[in-house]
């Protein structure tokens, strides 16, 4: 197992309900959640089928050529293919070097907040050059979504909550998850080139599936430094997200991280924002926070979700930019 400075969680028992597996969990991520933000967690009940059935599918996409990608380019439903150059993150000079494919929750066109102009809500925008990734690509998003919801139960006990605090609020889920592609960059890059820029993520949690190319750097508050995350088989690495630490009055902290793909080889990874219904509103008042002691005002979590994805992705500013030419100063 890789050696690593950011902790290894397992999650064997919580699965099954075991209410001392929860309990010890719990406890662990209450510190991994108050120092560095981030964990990983093992024994996490995904099948590693799954997880090799995704990660094939991955790099059988991302091969195609460009132009035919394209046909599944990401539609105003951020579902479909992004290219190289589409993502900025907020204080970056230059785009991410990464390609990535994002779909959501599969809702038909009939669903009640599709047919109410939801945002983000909607069918996925599925390639029809390769009819072979919804089924690797949806079993795993339903698979992580089910980690997930394990997961939250150990977070909402850690925070001094019921342990299903979190399950109404996630009873139509933002749940998003990308397949990454990272070509190989320059052996000596611009300082300024990175794989994903350094950021925090914008929602609750995040569970990331990343191959043994390493690359994954995390910001260590304690010491203002760039730790590695390197891969370790057969884990996700969790991270709090801004929406999560902003329901916890900043208890929780969203951590800076980053990804340089310096070893000359291609990299890919799958992450998986798992976010609460567009409506759940987050306060954190709900999690203990006093009046006299409140950082954040209440926001719907679809609300602050979309303001962010709009500030970083390069197509969505383009087309808010179009709206306003031509309208009167």
């Amino acid at each position: 197992m890789s050696m690593t400075r950011i902790p290894i969680i397992d999650l064997a028992g919580v699965g099954a309900g075991d209410p001392q597996a929860l309990q010890r969990v719990a406890e662990q991520i209450r510190e991994a959640c108050t120092t560095i933000g981030f964990f990983y967690i093992v024994n996490h009940g995904v099948p590693q089928t799954t997880i090799d059935a995704a990660a094939a599918a991955a790099r059988g996409f991302f091969a195609f050529p460009a132009e035919t990608k394209r046909r599944a380019a990401v539609n105003h439903r951020h579902r479909g293919f992004n290219a190289l150059g589409d993502a900025t993150m907020y204080q970056a000079s230059r785009p991410d070097y990464k390609e990535f494919f994002s779909i959501g929750l599969e809702l038909p066109e009939d669903d009640p907040d599709v047919l109410a102009g939801q945002a983000l809500r909607g069918p996925n925008n599925w390639p029809d050059f390769m009819p072979s990734l919804r089924p690797a690509l949806h079993g795993y998003y339903e698979a992580v979504a089910a980690c997930g919801a394990d997961l939250l139960r150990a977070v909402a006990l850690s925070l001094g909550v019921d342990e299903h605090f979190f399950a109404p609020r996630y009873a139509k889920r933002m749940q998003r998850t990308q397949m990454v592609f990272y070509p190989p960059q320059p052996p000596q890059p611009d300082d300024d080139q990175f794989g994903v820029a350094p950021h925090t993520d914008y929602g609750c949690i995040t569970l990331l599936w990343q191959d043994q190319v390493g690359g994954l750097q995390v910001r260590e508050i304690a010491n203002d430094t760039w730790v590695d995350a390197p891969p370790v088989e057969g884990s996700f690495v969790v991270n709090v997200g801004d929406l999560l630490a902003r329901w916890t009055n900043d208890r929780f902290r969203s951590t800076l991280h980053r990804v340089i793909n310096a070893s000359g080889r291609e990299r890919y990874s799958i992450a998986t924002f798992y976010d609460p219904t567009y409506g759940a509103l987050v306060d954190p008042r709900e999690l203990g926070t006093s009046d006299a002691d409140l950082k954040y005002q209440p926001v719907a979590a679809g609300d602050y979700i979309l303001g962010r994805i709009n500030d970083s992705m390069g197509y969505r500013k383009k087309k808010a930019l179009e709206g306003t030419q031509g309208t009167p100063a």
